[in-house]
């Protein structure tokens, strides 16, 4: 049962705080006063969740945060539970066991990748989750009386919710993809799923009977294959015997032509030498009187070069002369005597001296100028000599290299060559010509004797050879291996075929019985699906009828505590439909005949029943929020009749804890529940005040 609740800056409360005790308690106030915010006090302490948009919405306006702390007690244990947030959405939670007034932490946070988790503490506390809560012991505005107004299929609907049903539904589209996903991944592995079997097995039918038909076609080919390699091989056998002739006959063409081309390259050979030798005799002739002559012009070369030489240089020394002549003019033409005086010293001088006389001056210089002009005559007629010398000397080494260029040391060795030149002209006539007779050919020289003899041996050897019919004999040879080679690759494809057909076949076979065994592991998981997962399944069904028996037993239970002339209920499924009979303790009631008050009953029976049913014994705890809305007022005095006999409900083995929320504060005035918070908006926030 819940002890305590302690709200701050949470949702209209400032500050508010509550105790409970066994029984009922009733919450009333007008609408808006922050009685419904117990209800998301209670379900954000202990598991985190409310019905509100956004956790930040939690907050008092005009506060940075708040807080919602519940104390409660389960088989004799105290708990306590405090969640905090913040406005920027941060929170902090903390369970614990209250033991002699010490907090015993037992989980804080939600840190649940590190296995730390305050709410999966006190849902294993509890023993429900917030779900769970919401349909065992909460019921919103509107539900109580829904319970019994309900239409049958909607009765079945919302036992299918309490008893977790409808989650066959998720789990029956997980079967499916689990089906599509083992189906794909087989389909992945094998190229096939289980329905692609029959399509297979006519695969490997038709595989077989290709193979069936190539065997005997393959049979056909290699016996016509046999004979013709028989064949085959007589002829090639007759090809290598007469083989060697063919060769024969190319040799022996071929020395024909090497006997002809000898006496040809003999005639050219013979004239090229002729050539040869003429060419020499033609250069050579005339260079030894040439070469006699080198040593006398070499020096008289030198003799000339020596003259030239010394001429050059007296020509110098006169020009020297000259030069110097010609400064004593200038000289002698400024020591002109003035009245048998010198100009210098002013003495007495009857005649000058000849070198300082300017006329002999002039004298000297144009002898001088003659003997140079005579000595370049002289020069110039020793150069026409070098000239001369020069040119007869190049003929002399030009000589001299066409005899070393032509390997001729002396006159005796070119007078042989005019010789040889003589006898060479002479045999070349004696030489057949080019339409002589083989043998008249082969009496050039031995060399040429000698082919002729391996000419005739290799007639001998060849005569009566068809070199036609041998032809012939080898494109008969090479049409059949042909042959041969086209009805290999005809078996080779048969072959491959009966290869390929015989994988197929066992791979075909292997993907069938694995096909199958698929088959049958779908048609298991298909049953599973319809048998264990279908909400109208033999499982869902038991578990209705189990369901239904069980809040049955505990609503009669509930009943039999209650003032009414109803002794038990029973819940039946028809078909989709789930119907309410009520029996007295001597007949059945139609649930239309019943009072206003005993329908409150039977509603609020069958509710506690299902909260049995999901486990709320734990937490013992049932909210009826708003559980007047729609009532007349005759039904709103049955509701509060029964109301007031829940303390004795509370007070029984059962130990029931109620907290009603209404805004009819005044049908509780005269009614004998004892705890009554009156609930109360101010500027300040919500007041609670215990009546």
């Amino acid at each position: 049962m819940i002890t305590s609740i302690e709200l701050g800056d949470f949702l209209a409360h400032s500050n508010t705080k509550l105790e409970f005790q066994n029984g009922v308690t009733v919450f009333v106030g007008d609408n808006g006063a922050g009685k419904s915010s117990i209800i998301d006090a209670i379900t954000f302490s202990l598991f985190g969740q409310h019905t509100r948009k956004s956790n930040k919405g939690l907050i008092k306006r005009g506060s940075n945060q708040g807080f919602a702390k519940i104390g409660f007690s389960i088989n004799d244990k105290q708990y306590e539970a405090v969640r905090k947030i913040d406005n920027k959405g941060a929170l902090s939670a903390t369970f614990s066991e209250i033991t002699n007034n010490d907090r015993i932490e037992i989980a804080a946070g939600e840190r649940k990748q590190f296995g730390e988790s305050m709410t999966h503490e006190v849902e294993k506390t509890i023993g429900l989750d917030f779900e769970k809560l919401k349909i065992a012991s909460i019921v919103q505005q509107g539900e109580l009386n829904a319970i019994i107004n309900a239409k049958p299929k909607e009765f079945k609907e919302l036992l299918n919710a309490i008893i977790g049903i409808d989650k066959l539904d998720v789990a029956s589209e997980s079967m499916k993809t689990v089906n599509k996903e083992f189906r794909e991944k087989i389909k992945d592995k094998v190229g096939f799923d289980d329905t692609h079997i029959e399509i297979l097995a006519r695969d490997l039918e038709k595989h077989e009977n290709d193979i069936k038909q190539a065997k005997p076609e393959k049979i056909k080919l290699e016996t016509n294959q046999a004979k013709l390699k028989i064949e085959v091989d007589e002829l090639r056998k007759k090809i290598e015997t007469d083989a060697p002739k063919i060769d024969k006959i190319s040799q022996l063409e071929q020395r024909k032509n090497e006997l002809i081309k000898y006496a040809k390259d003999a005639i050219q050979d013979i004239q090229r030498q002729i050539s040869e030798n003429e060419r020499k005799i033609h250069d050579c002739e005339g260079c030894f009187e040439h070469t006699i002559l080198k040593s006398d012009l070499e020096s008289k070369i030198q003799k000339v070069e020596q003259a030239i030489e010394d001429t050059l240089k007296k020509i110098q020394e006169m020009t020297s002369q000259i030069a110097s002549l010609k400064e004593k003019q200038i000289l002698a033409s400024k020591l002109q005597l003035k009245d048998n005086k010198c100009p210098v010293c002013d003495s007495n001088v009857q005649k000058l001296n000849p070198i300082f006389q300017e006329e002999h001056l002039k004298q000297e210089i144009i002898h001088l100028q003659e003997e140079i002009i005579s000595k370049e005559k002289e020069r110039e007629m020793y150069n026409q000599k070098r000239k001369d010398f020069s040119e007869k000397l190049q003929h002399s080494r030009d000589a001299e290299a066409t005899l070393r260029a032509h390997s001729i040391n002396n006159k005796e060795e070119l007078i042989q060559i005019q010789e040889d030149v003589k006898i060479k002209k002479q045999n070349i006539q004696n030489i057949p010509s080019m339409g002589a007779s083989l043998i008249e050919i082969s009496q050039i020289d031995s060399h040429a004797k000698t082919i002729f003899e391996t000419i005739t041996k290799l007639e001998s050897e060849t005569k009566g050879f068809d070199e036609q019919e041998f032809t012939s004999l080898k494109k008969a040879v090479n049409e059949k291996q042909m042959n041969l080679s086209q009805m290999d690759q005809q078996i080779g494809a048969i072959l491959e075929k009966i290869a390929k057909g015989e994988q197929q076949v066992k791979s075909i076979q292997s993907a069938i019985s694995e096909l199958k065994i698929v088959k049958e592991y779908v048609g298991n998981l298909n049953e599973i699906q319809s048998n264990v997962f279908s909400r109208d399944g033999p499982v869902a069904t038991s578990l209705r009828s189990w369901a239904l028996n069980t809040i049955s037993a505990k609503a009669s239970e509930y009943l039999t505590l209650l003032n009414t002339k109803i002794q038990r209920i029973k819940l039946t499924e028809k078909a989709r439909d789930i119907s309410i009979i009520c029996n007295s303790k001597s007949e059945e009631l139609d649930l239309e005949s019943l009072s206003g008050g005993e329908k409150v009953s039977v509603a609020l029976a069958l509710r506690l029943g299902m909260a049995s049913l999901l486990g709320a014994s734990n937490l013992n705890l049932m909210i009826l929020d708003e559980p007047t809305t729609h009532l007349d007022a005759e039904r709103k005095k049955s509701l509060v009749g029964v109301l007031s006999q829940l303390s004795n409900i509370s007070s029984s083995e059962t130990r029931m804890q109620f907290l009603i929320i209404t805004h009819d504060e005044e049908i509780f005035e005269d009614s004998t529940v004892e705890q009554i918070y009156k609930f109360e908006s101010t500027e300040q926030g919500s007041k609670v005040i215990e009546l």
